[in-house]
């Protein structure tokens, strides 16, 4: 029985990376949740149930991700059920995907000012999360795709048309070509917003679109139309192409509909002060990312539980699922019978 590798510098120094980049935000968290008002410039703006438990919903999901960033460089990591990887990664990569992309171009076009917002919470704060969020999301996303390689090789290594059995095939692609419509529509409609259309947007929102804003607008909107094409080529399994790019295309896509539509469903639901007064339209776009990125995501997951059963591609080749721990390191059987 061979035994699970240690990780590699890369993987490690990614990992620690994203764990520094965690810590002011973690700190923030825990002051706000414990009473103290830093960076606030209104102390009752926390005092409420609402912005309590957001807060500690916040917490728990950056401690997760402290979690996995830990276990991505210890040899328990590898051992881990796939399942608890992978989905609160691709949420968190779907969130922070946005905010890496966004942030530096926003900073770029409109200087510092990019921080300055209206409302109780002071502007250096801002810069401390969203810099946080940059060098956590670059950090995590690199940390697990070294993990991911080395503990999926022949999942992400493979060509796209990599033949292989499916049961669910048909399912997939009613999925694919049903959420890629949906995303396309979605696409749409926010990069009209992006390029200066107003239409459908609380009246606030549309006067005081900035360039951030509208570039955030357009890259959710680029994100939602690639993950639906690039879920498409996955499933059609056509082409010689590497399996990993139309993957990691469709599980930032799918990521970042579910999980920023999973957001604004909370706020909404909780008419948290984060939400600022909206029309129908915003509110129904975010609730079809929602859907359009879950009915992905589920898509996504029956595709790669089949394609990692196949066994006779490459010799490093393991199921997603595997039963053992350190035996599911092994090399697969290459022999017939």
């Amino acid at each position: 029985m061979n035994e699970t590798p240690a990780a590699g510098l890369g993987r490690i120094g990614a990992a620690v990376v994203a764990i520094a980049a965690m810590l002011p935000y973690l700190t923030l968290k825990i002051l706000w949740l414990t009473g103290n008002s830093l960076g606030v410039t209104d102390p009752e703006f926390m005092e409420g149930s609402v912005m309590y438990g957001m807060n500690a919903m916040t917490f728990g999901m950056e401690a997760v991700a402290l979690v996995l960033a830990l276990g991505f460089t210890m040899r328990w990591g590898m051992r881990l059920p796939a399942w608890l990887v992978l989905l609160p990664l691709w949420v968190g990569t779907g969130l922070l995907g946005v905010i890496v992309l966004v942030t530096p171009l926003g900073l770029l076009i409109e200087g510092p000012s990019v921080f300055e917002a209206a409302g109780p919470i002071e502007p250096w704060v801002y810069v401390v999360v969203y810099g946080g969020f940059v060098g956590q999301g670059a950090g995590l996303m690199t940390a697990f795709a070294l993990y991911a390689r080395d503990r999926w090789p022949g999942v992400l290594t493979t060509a796209v048309g990599l033949p292989y059995p499916s049961a669910t095939r048909p399912f997939q692609r009613v999925v694919a070509w049903g959420s890629a419509l949906m995303a396309a529509g979605i696409a749409a409609v926010r990069l009209f917003w992006a390029f200066g259309g107003g239409g459908g947007l609380p009246p606030q929102v549309a006067d005081t679109m900035t360039p951030a804003g509208a570039l955030q607008q357009g890259v959710k909107g680029v994100l939602a139309v690639a993950a639906g094409a690039a879920l498409v080529v996955l499933v059609r399994a056509r082409g010689r192409g590497p399996f990993w790019r139309p993957l990691a295309v469709a599980w930032l896509g799918s990521g970042s509909l579910f999980a920023w539509g999973l957001y604004a469903m909370i706020v909404k639901v909780t008419a948290a002060p984060l939400g600022a007064g909206s029309t129908a339209l915003p509110g129904l776009l975010e609730l079809g990312g929602l859907l359009a990125g879950m009915a992905m995501g589920m898509a996504g997951a029956f595709l790669l539980a089949e394609r990692s059963g196949v066994r006779d591609v490459q010799p490093a080749q393991q199921p997603l699922e595997a039963e053992d721990g350190d035996g599911d390191r092994q090399a697969a059987y290459q022999g017939h019978d």
